[in-house]
């Protein structure tokens, strides 16, 4: 029996040794206890070149590298699966011939049943093919990464499939100010406008990439900083082998100069279309100005002949009727021929100042009752070349269309100052780059429309009622500043009023001399200015009310200092605060004045208090910053302000 059962072990051995030598895709081979190679089957002479009777015997360290005999890497592998059951690596090997290739090993120790080592059953694979897939794998992955992180222009980034951002590469921090860790995880929601996230776009957007495979749009976007810039939006889905989701691809670039170029374009283009229109209507009007006057030319004089000779009362008063119908008929083709650039001029060196300030008082009947007039006149303005009449036609045109504009009443103020056109600014407005004289004519009326705007130069065009207007004013302001070598410009915005700047080339010669003779600004007159009065007490912000506007102010209010706040942050033109130190709700005077100050550094404050100024915060106070005890007389606050307004 057991012959029988040693025979069989024998024969499951050998068949079991038949299947380890038939292997070649693997090294499986013996060692003893101390290393030496006791077996060697054909996978292992394949891929490490000795044969078998080359190799047994030998220590199998001999297929190791240098480096790994420096560091004594046989013996230790040896002892880990010993120790451990088992040693697991991949590394260089050596073949015959001193090639290397890379090699997966196992060493297994092998053990009696009394469990004493009898040596270590060792198991190689050449695996230098996949490693070297394994490297251009990486090596491709590591060039993309380089390229996408060498790209500046492009934001390029991962979005997981909830819209997280998941890297981030050196564009994307330039262009929306995140650095990579304090970016990645976040949403990319927090690049959108609170536009767009009203609307759910960063939503929808991924939405559309995984339906239709691709989302593309351009819009706003926001910096880390809270700016914006015009952005051009790509985003991709990727799936994995399976069609499954697994994020997005997202790239934006910054477009911004891109747009504001092609807005450039487009006004230039529709600056040269209007020009070119206005052109084309003004030689229409020339024409019909110039046949007109012809007509009333024969017109006229027949008129005057009939005069000779009419006796009857009757007929006298039919003739006098169609004269003064003449007459208008001259004065509407003198308008045309205004609009047309064709009327004669007589220009001579003005000072502009002196032009507004000799016209003021028929500017002043001209705004009736309702409208503050204010003029605002620079010093050392340069001289114009102008005909005076016209400049003053042209000035009262634009002082009666800004009064209609403010039925309720309202401030109308005319201004001028020295401007200086770069070439840039001239090629813009039409004009040649150098000094230019603004005479700006600005009031607080309803405004108008773009598409009114657009047009309200052009002869007859009015937005008046049948009746209230020929259309021509601003047509014959438009013909006269142009003709003068000038440019007009208007500003308008529906509910906040009405800009109107002509601008008149400055000349040289003796009028220079002007620019010296005012060394201070002359203010805006009518007014001393604005002043906000902040007092809780009623009847005492009455009489503050009256002193001032008695001393020549505009006069604001606010019964807080939050109140005054608010009247500080929406109303520009404010020169003096006036204010009570104690007052209602968390924010006396004192801190009211830091905070003016901090929003307004130019801006004159003047504190009134019942106590001394002794029991005030020393710190409250600094230059233009002054204090006047209650009860104070209005003489005595002129003086104050004076002060103020003096820096004494």
């Amino acid at each position: 029996m057991g012959a029988v059962q040693r025979t069989g072990t024998t024969a499951q051995e050998g068949r079991f040794q038949l299947l380890v030598d038939a292997v070649t895709d693997y090294a499986i081979y013996m060692l003893d206890p101390t290393g030496i190679i006791a077996s060697w089957n054909a996978g292992a002479q394949r891929f490490k070149g000795y044969s078998e009777s080359e190799i047994l015997g030998e220590h199998f360290s001999r297929f190791y590298t240098e480096e790994d005999l420096a560091t004594n890497l046989p013996q230790r592998a040896l002892e880990t699966a010993a120790r451990e059951g088992k040693f697991e690596a991949e590394g260089w090997r050596k073949r015959k011939d001193g090639t290397r290739f890379w090699a997966h090993v196992v060493i297994d120790p092998i053990r009696d049943s009394r469990g004493n080592l009898l040596g270590f059953a060792k198991i190689t694979r050449d695996l230098t093919e996949r490693k070297k897939a394994q490297e251009a794998l990486r090596e491709s992955e590591e060039r993309f990464r380089l390229l996408v992180q060498g790209v500046t222009d492009y934001a390029i980034y991962m979005l997981d499939p909830q819209g997280r951002v998941t890297n981030w590469n050196s564009g994307a921090q330039r262009i929306k100010g995140y650095s990579e860790e304090e970016i990645v995880g976040k949403h990319f929601s927090q690049f959108y406008t609170e536009e767009d996230l009203a609307t759910n776009l960063p939503k929808r957007a991924l939405e559309t990439a995984a339906r239709e495979g691709k989302f593309e749009a351009e819009g706003w976007r926001k910096r880390k900083d809270g700016t914006r810039f015009w952005a051009s939006v790509v985003i991709d889905p990727i799936r994995n082998e399976m069609g499954e989701l697994i994020g997005f691809a997202k790239i934006t670039r910054d477009i911004t100069e891109r747009r504001q170029a092609q807005e450039a374009l487009a006004q230039a283009q529709a600056a040269l279309f209007q020009s070119q229109k206005m052109e084309a209507v003004g030689q229409l009007t020339g024409g019909i100005a110039h046949d007109f006057n012809n007509l009333l030319t024969v017109i006229v004089n027949n008129l005057d002949l009939l005069t000779r000779n009419a006796r009857d009362s009757r007929d006298m008063r039919l003739i006098e009727s169609a004269q003064r119908a003449a007459e208008r008929g001259a004065k509407l083709t003198q308008q045309l021929l205004a609009f047309s650039r064709r009327q004669p001029l007589q220009p001579a060196l003005h000072d502009p100042n002196k032009l507004i300030e000799g016209f003021e008082a028929i500017l002043r009947r001209a705004c009736g009752e309702l409208i503050r007039l204010q003029l605002a006149l620079a010093p050392g303005v340069r001289p114009i070349s102008v005909d005076a009449p016209q400049f003053e036609a042209a000035l009262l045109n634009l002082t009666v269309n800004a009064r209609d504009a403010m039925p309720e009443g309202g401030t109308l103020r005319i201004a001028t100052g020295n401007v200086t056109l770069s070439e840039k600014d001239g090629n813009a407005a039409g004009l040649q780059p150098g000094q230019y004289v603004s005479v700006t004519v600005q009031d607080s009326g309803i405004g108008m429309p773009p598409e009114v705007v657009n047009r309200v130069f052009e002869p007859f065009f009015t937005t008046k009622e049948v009746g209230k207007g020929t259309g021509l004013g601003l047509s014959q302001v438009y013909g006269f500043v142009t003709q003068s070598g000038g440019h007009i410009a208007i500003d308008s915005t529906p509910g906040q009023g009405t800009t109107i700047t002509m601008l008149l080339p400055a000349q040289a010669g003796e009028g220079d001399a002007m620019e010296n003779e005012d060394a201070t600004e002359r203010p805006a007159r009518d007014t001393a200015g604005t002043v906000l009065i902040v007092e809780d007490e009623p009847a005492v912000l009455e009489v503050a009310c009256d002193i001032f506007e008695s001393l020549g102010y505009d006069v604001l209010t606010a019964t807080d200092a939050h109140q005054a706040v608010s009247v500080l942050e929406r109303t520009p033109s404010i020169d003096v605060l006036f204010s009570d130190v104690v007052m209602p709700n968390g924010m006396n005077g004192v801190e009211l004045s830091r905070k003016a100050r901090e929003m307004r550094p130019d801006l004159r404050i003047l504190l009134a208090s019942g106590y001394p100024m002794s029991a005030l915060p020393a710190e409250g106070f600094g230059a233009g910053i002054s204090f006047i005890s209650k009860p104070y007389r209005w003489t005595e606050l002129a003086e104050k302000l004076r002060a103020l307004r003096t820096g004494a």
